[in-house]
């Protein structure tokens, strides 16, 4: 039987005891895995990451998202992060016994499922979308285009949903797809200067002639005074982090700002840090066979 990784992101990242419910709700269903869970308070959202076999990894979604519908309203709702939903983005991700297809499939039968039983509108993206100007999530969800925003437009033709109602209650919409490995990158600067920041983050951005395989948003994070260039790799062996980090550096210091520290939020294979190691640690000298020691171990 095939493993698939499931990373729902839910538009909540403040109160621990939603966060909780909804992570008890994806454990409920046997032989889910929980890998990993990050939060974030500025952007008020959290991602949760877990694996299951082919059979049983559409359910333990299911339960998340039905769980989050219920605990979280929209309209009541206030992050730095861009959000459609309650369950806002939830992606079927290829790790052993099962190609992209599979997840694609996976996708189609947890959105018509969501919508079937939820009553929530569905809209498919990445490998899983039946549009073609859907396949980029910032085509459907953006800052400048969000759960206010569709709200209003969804009983246009272009904004019609490809499972549920052309409705919008207060668990919004949900995105779901498939879609290979990405790496959610973010690093923060030493500085309050948004407007800078978000040119920092176009000179990333593919689209706008920056890095390959790179999406990039500026965010200012009120509890730590600072700028925020948030970041997906959506190819890691093409674009590595080290070369995101490094355009950054180099980006900030025409405006004269530094860098305070930078996260992965979730997981990351771990050859994309072996990458960045050997990268760093050549420029003293070091050889490969002295950054990792890799231990295995059996739960």
């Amino acid at each position: 039987m095939g493993i698939v990784e499931c990373v729902p992101n839910f538009s909540e990242g403040q109160n621990d005891e939603i966060i909780s419910k909804i992570i008890e709700a994806i454990l409920s269903v046997k032989g889910i895995r929980l890998l990993d869970q990050e939060k974030d308070a500025n952007h008020n959202r959290c991602v949760i990451s877990f694996v299951g076999s082919e059979d049983i990894v559409v359910e333990g979604a299911f339960r998340g998202i039905r769980e989050a519908s219920h605990l979280i309203n929209l309209d009541n709702h206030k992050g730095e992060h861009p959000r459609f939903g309650a369950a806002d983005v939830i992606p079927f991700i290829p790790v052993s016994g099962v190609d992209i297809k599979k997840c694609v499939d996976l996708a189609n039968e947890l959105g018509a499922r969501v919508a079937k039983e939820l009553g929530i509108p569905v809209y498919l993206y990445g490998e899983a979308a039946k549009l073609e100007w859907r396949k980029n999530l910032e085509n459907i969800r953006n800052k400048n285009f969000q759960y206010e925003q569709i709200r209003n437009e969804i009983q246009k033709e272009q904004w019609k949903p490809d499972f549920g109602p052309q409705e919008v209650g207060t668990a919004g919409a949900s995105i779901i797809g498939a879609r290979d490995f990405l790496i959610a990158y973010n690093v923060n600067l030493r500085t309050q200067d948004i407007e800078s920041g978000k040119k920092i983050a176009k000179a990333l951005r593919a689209k706008d002639g920056g890095l390959t395989f790179v999406k990039a948003l500026a965010f200012y994070l009120e509890d730590r005074k600072m700028v925020q260039i948030s970041m997906n790799l959506t190819n890691y062996k093409k674009t590595p982090i080290y070369r995101a980090y490094e355009l950054v550096r180099l980006e900030a210091q025409r405006f004269g700002f530094e860098i305070a520290e930078s996260e992965i939020v979730g997981l990351t294979p771990m050859d994309s840090l072996i990458e960045s190691a050997k990268y760093y640690l050549r420029l003293n000298g070091f050889k490969s066979n002295q950054i990792f020691e890799k231990k295995v171990w059996e739960q």
